[in-house]
This record gives C-alpha cells, structure tokens and sequence, in this order.
C-alpha cells in the first residue's frame, strides 16, 4: 500500500497527523508492506525566512483576530499535540519560510533519509524552537540524520531540488488538495486533515482489503444454450454427451 502525505513543516496538525497515521499504522498487520511518501506543500510560500512577529502576532493578522484569541488558538493545538507525545512550544516558535526545508528533505529521501529528515525537521521546529529556515541550523539538522554536512550545505546554496519541491505542490494542486495534512491512499483515496487514528485504521483496512481481494468472475452466460465446455472428465457438445 503506497501513502501519500502532503504536510508542511510549519503546520501544527501536519505533525498531529503525521503521529496519528503512524498510530493506525502500529495496529495494522501488514504495515510492513505500506510505503509513506513525504510531499511538499507550503501553507505561505511568500512567508519571511525572518519575520519581525511570533507565530501568535503572525496568526493574528493573518485571520484578523486578538492575540490573545491567537494564544488560545495555539494552545488548545498545544493540548492536542500533548495527548500524542508531542511537546508544542509556540511562545518561542521561529516562525519562517518553508522552502528550503522541503529542499532539504527531498535531498534526504534521494538519500535513503526522508522519514527520519521530515521527523527532525517537524521537532526541531515545534518542540525545539529552532530556525529551520536558516542553512546553519538545517545542515546540523541534516547532521543528526547521517546526512553529509558539506552535500547539503552544497545543496542548500543552490537551487538543487526546487523542481522537486514546485513538482509536488503542483501535483497538490491537481489532485485538489486545499489544505494540509492530506493524505492519499493509493492514488485512490484521499482523507484530509489530522483524523483520529480510528478513521485512518478504517481507511488503511478498505484500500487493503479492496486491493488484496481475490476477483470473483460471474457468468453471464445468457439463458440457455449448448453446452460447449470441458472439464477433467471431458468436453460436452450439443447434446450433453461427453466427448474426448
């Protein structure tokens, strides 16, 4: 079974959803045969790399509400994100554009390295308040995943991967994805948003289940006619006598 995940590494559910796919995942008896593809989607591709704002100022102006109705706003994702493990610390957030660190995972998964990218990118930015969005900071990120400092810098400094990036994002487009997380089961079925764990497990038993299924043909043979077959005792003909 072949997932597609679009996620943005500055998007709160994306890593509520990231854990609660994996979550269904550790239920299913065959998760050994899934295969999870990472894509790229920016929420704000004209984000600032260094804005002047904490992510509670930036919300707040981008939906026109207080800041204090934004606080709120990111700590009930905060309580959210608490019931899966997951630590999120918005008060010392870097907010930033995204780019370069789907530049940089997809490096990664060129290299055998893309979940692990992903999942240290996602920490470093809601857990670790780190500036992923700095070539400093995402080299030694690169680092803590076995990637080699002086290939991603070399890539970092370069326009290696945009295409890649701008390939998935018009891929998004294209299968009509309006927000992320969004994740597509087989290029078949698609299922937006962080869902609990029980609708992913829903979902990941059905494509299985309608992808392994044995075919069963039916005869449409249209009332009666001559019998014109054979079996292991022999072929029948017309008037029903075995032949051969």
């Amino acid at each position: 079974m072949k997932i597609d995940v679009y996620s943005d590494f500055g998007c709160p559910f994306c890593y509520i959803g990231k854990r609660r796919l994996e979550l269904a995942l550790e239920q299913f008896s065959n998760k050994d045969k899934v295969t999870i593809t990472y894509k790229s989607y920016e929420l704000d591709p004209n984000a600032e790399t260094n804005p002047d704002k904490t992510i509670h100022e930036l919300l707040a102006g981008k939906y026109g509400m207080s800041v204090e109705k934004a606080k709120q706003s990111n700590e009930n994702l905060a309580n959210q994100a608490a019931e899966l493990g997951l630590t999120y610390r918005f008060d010392t957030m870097q907010p930033t554009n995204t780019f370069d660190a789907h530049r940089l995972a997809k490096y990664a998964e060129k290299q055998g390295k893309g979940k692990e990218m992903t999942e240290r990118l996602l920490q470093a930015y809601f857990t670790d308040s780190l500036h992923i969005g700095d070539y400093e900071t995402l080299t030694k990120l690169a680092v803590e995943v076995e990637l080699d400092s002086a290939a991603v810098l070399d890539v970092l400094e370069s326009t290696d991967y945009a295409k890649a990036v701008r390939g998935d994002e018009q891929e998004a487009q294209q299968v009509g994805v309006q927000g992320v997380p969004f994740f597509v089961f087989n290029e078949k079925y698609a299922v937006s948003g962080a869902q609990p764990p029980d609708v992913f497990s829903e979902v990941i038993e059905k494509v299985w289940e309608e992808e392994n299924e044995q075919p069963i043909l039916q005869t449409l043979n249209p009332g009666k006619s001559e019998t014109t077959y054979c079996t292991g005792d022999g072929c029948e003909v017309d008037s029903g006598e075995a032949k051969g």
